[in-house]
């Protein structure tokens, strides 16, 4: 196992937000880190090396322990149930899961359809409402489906809203919020429990300062 803290982040929104927490927190991580197109990297003077992936991805990277730490959205967590501890709400990238569809339209009494890239998280969902629907799983694209009818709602990540609304579609249920977490490998934590522990707290300093302004 190396010595380095091996932390997975997923590219994107969440890595920028977090990169400005690292720095908050202390880490000296250089000026083109940000720019960089290596998907691994390695800053040796902090003892961290970063593995850069899809967001999908960096629950599993930690379950296997390829990565001691990872940063992930809670909807990811929701929808990849992986075997790894969650140590910290960062309290960044915030935005929730959420039904949609057209405006002013019923679900299917026959054969409900949902679309959406979560398909455990709506299928849950669903199953407490005491509705039965077929999942309909995509990866990219989701407010497609109820305006070319392959879908009677969808589930999925809504920020601002904006993307429904350019699209013709409403919201019509909130799921569940979602913010970034730390997470980390169960060996890891045992192994390397000196060095998640200070960058947990670090990490924490920061977080916490930022709610209390």
């Amino acid at each position: 196992m190396s010595d380095l803290l091996t932390i997975a982040m997923p590219k994107g929104r969440i890595f920028e937000e977090a990169v400005v927490l690292l720095r908050q927190a202390g880490y000296k991580l250089p000026p083109e880190f940000e720019d960089s197109r290596k998907l691994i990297i390695d800053i040796e003077e902090e003892g961290l090396r970063f593995i850069l992936s899809k967001p999908m991805d960096v629950p599993t990277y930690v379950e296997h322990g390829v990565a001691d730490v990872g940063i992930a959205g809670k909807d990811v967590m929701l929808e990849e149930d992986r075997d790894v501890y969650e140590l910290l709400d960062l309290k960044i990238s915030s935005c929730y899961l959420a039904v949609a569809g057209l405006p002013n339209t019923k679900m299917n009494d026959v054969a409900p359809k949902v679309a959406t890239k979560y398909p455990k998280v709506a299928a849950a969902y669903f199953r407490e409402q005491g509705e039965q629907v077929e999942i309909i799983r995509l990866n990219g694209s989701i407010e497609l489906a109820p305006i070319i009818g392959l879908s009677d709602r969808i589930v999925d990540i809504v920020s601002s809203g904006r993307t429904l609304k350019e699209n013709g579609l409403v919201e019509y249920e909130r799921i569940v919020d979602v913010t970034s977490r730390v997470i980390v490998n169960p060996v890891s934590y045992r192994i390397k429990d000196v060095k998640i522990n200070e960058l947990v707290s670090r990490l924490n300093e920061v977080v916490s300062a930022e709610v209390d302004l």
